[in-house]
């Protein structure tokens, strides 16, 4: 069994990593791809590999012969073929020039940009079946060549972009670019019809064209061997490189890198995000319809100015919409206000940290909740306010990460205090629409807002309406002069025109909104029952959708969030590190759907 990789192309769109090296020479986690290959290769008994080079050719072949003695091939012999004119040419001639190699023995044929588990190649080589394709059922963030199987995993067709289409996504599989060919089909198929190909068509195309061909002409000569998603990656960007590190990364690297994402998990499709709060029960299925029925005048028209958006929000929420700001999620409008606020301003800690981080003009007195289980109320706020003589305060409610919940008429007696020491409330209530139905309150209520003008109210629309891909959140007050500046703080179109279109319907959904929220609450009771079973864990009362855990024992944190996460693709929240959380024992975990937490209560009991 001998190798045959192709290198020779310029990886243009990797910008600076590939300006004085090729795209093999691109580290993953500190590695280059060619390095992982090899020692793959070398590992399964390979006895010799070809390189087609080109771009950066010599400075490949002098990295190759650096790091690879005689010994750690342990017998592989490395050769290459030049192909002179890369940068006119696709792989089909790379591959044409080394069709002679090809011939020689039964081939592992894979393209340089890839990163993949050894265990691919380890399946390719046991396989009985001589001439296969590594293949991964499609997945969103797949791109190229596709093909189809049959039952007997035949590959009956090999699509090109120009046929690939969308709504037959579910029979399709990308091909992973890593085949086995054995020496009979090279000689007496592919490169017969590789010569003829490019004869016919050039030397600028791709070499899979020869396997459409073969394929249309025989649907048994060449097979599909499925493969995860999971376990590899094709490197063209700089965006790819950054998925393929976290994917490939392990231990507390893995779940840094994961962190650092702050989203995107799309795109790793199996993972179970209980780290980021969305409702898992809204946006219902006949909403969806209706955005994607009006997908491409969305996609295609722009969308409406600030003045109109605070119209349909102040609809929403029965506000005057000179008294409302619509922001690309609460993020946004925490960051406007923050530009605008100074002084000392009280602060219950823990606290999501946007606020701290984007207050930077503020001196915050913080709140330390740690002696009272997390917990504050209002006379400790009140208490701290006048202490510092303090103009601002910051509640959010149920706070995040402790779950902690002030009732509706606590906040209004504070509110009024407040009001007599000319001091502001900025009220965050995102998760409470979350709280049980008999105890759930709002305070974006134009009465409330008109008797109280130190009054900031601050909502993600991310969070509880489940659509944090839309960037929704909204800011209230009666200080119109605030909503001005905050307006004039954002762009004119801050907002795109499928989050205008989402407040624009979503007032026929709200019965359904609020059932969503009710089934939260409800699966919140029975998940914090369940986890409070388990010994070594102390878990927080909360009325959000999530809960606040300690660890008992042995375990830390960060070993539990890194096991969860590389042996059930779980990913939770560690709060090593937040401020009020020292020890390496508190993890805060969200509440999904019935199914998706029963998962997790399964994983965790291995821990009881």
């Amino acid at each position: 069994m001998q190798a045959l990789m192709l290198a020779a192309g310029m990886g243009k769109r990797l910008g600076r990593y590939t300006e004085n090296a090729t795209k093999c020479m691109v580290q993953v986690n500190k590695k280059t791809l060619i390095e992982r290959a090899i020692e793959v290769l070398v590992k399964n008994g390979v006895k010799k590999m070809t390189i087609v080079v080109g771009y950066k050719g010599d400075v490949l072949i002098n990295f190759i012969n650096s790091k690879f003695t005689k010994d750690k091939l342990k017998g592989m012999k490395i050769e290459f073929i030049e192909n002179k004119v890369y940068d006119k040419t696709n792989n089909i001639y790379s591959l044409y020039l080394a069709r002679e190699t090809l011939c020689d023995d039964d081939t592992i044929l894979l393209e340089s940009d890839i990163i993949f588990k050894p265990e691919i190649i380890t399946k390719l080589i046991k396989s009985k079946d001589k001439n296969l394709a590594v293949v991964s059922r499609f997945e969103s963030w797949m791109d190229g060549t596709c093909a189809l199987l049959d039952h007997d995993y035949n590959i009956t067709d090999i699509l090109d972009k120009a046929r690939f289409n969308w709504s037959n996504t579910q029979d399709y599989y990308k091909t992973v670019n890593i085949y086995k060919f054995s020496k009979e089909f090279s000689k007496n198929y592919y490169v017969p019809f590789l010569e003829a190909y490019q004869k016919s068509f050039g030397k600028n195309d791709y070499y899979e064209q020869v396997l459409k061909v073969l394929s249309f002409l025989s649907a048994s000569t060449l097979k599909g061997l499925p493969v995860s998603g999971d376990d590899w990656y094709e490197i063209d960007d700089p965006a790819d490189l950054a998925i393929a590190e976290a994917r490939f990364a392990k231990g507390k690297d893995k779940l840094r890198l994961l962190q650092k994402n702050y989203g995107g998990y799309w795109r790793f499709p199996k993972l179970k995000d209980f780290c980021y709060l969305v409702n898992p029960y809204f946006p219902p299925q006949k909403m969806i319809d209706e955005i994607q029925s009006n997908f491409k005048t969305l996609l295609t028209q722009y969308p409406s100015g600030a003045a109109q958006i605070s119209l349909l929000a102040g609809k929403i929420f029965k506000i005057s919409p000179e008294k409302i700001a619509v922001g690309n999620g609460a993020a946004e409008l925490i960051s406007s206000l923050g530009e605008s606020l100074s002084g000392k301003i009280v602060l219950p800690y823990p606290t999501f940290n946007e606020y701290p981080e984007r207050f930077t003009n503020c001196q915050i007195i913080p709140i330390d909740t740690r002696k009272k289980g997390f917990s504050y109320t209002v006379n400790d706020v009140l208490a701290a306010v006048k202490k510092e003589n303090a103009k601002t305060v910051l509640i959010i409610n149920p706070d995040n990460p402790s779950g902690n919940f002030l009732q509706k008429q606590d906040i209004l007696n504070l509110l009024k205090d407040l009001k007599k020491m000319g001091t502001h409330l900025i009220f965050d209530e995102s998760f409470i629409d979350f709280a049980k139905s008999e105890i759930r309150y709002t305070l974006l209520d134009e009465k409330i807002l008109s008797e109280f003008p130190n009054l900031i109210v601050i909502k993600s629309i991310s969070k509880s309406y489940g659509v944090p891909g839309l960037r929704l959140g909204v800011l209230a007050s009666s200080n119109k002069e605030l909503i001005y500046r905050i307006k004039k703080e954002n762009s004119i179109w801050n907002i795109n025109s499928f989050a205008e279109h989402y407040l624009q319907i979503y007032e026929k959904y709200s019965k359904a909104y609020f059932y969503s929220c009710d089934k939260i609450a409800d699966e919140r009771v029975r998940f914090i029952k369940e986890l409070s079973k388990f010994k070594f864990l102390h878990v927080y009362p909360s009325q959000a959708n999530f809960v606040l855990c300690k660890l008992k024992g042995k375990i830390q944190s960060d070993q539990l969030a890194i096991e969860l996460l590389e042996k059930n693709a779980i990913f939770i929240k560690d709060l090593t590190g937040k401020k009020c959380f020292d020890e390496s024992k508190w993890i805060r975990l969200a509440i999904r759907d019935k199914s998706d937490n029963d998962e997790l209560l399964s994983v965790l009991a291995r821990f009881d």
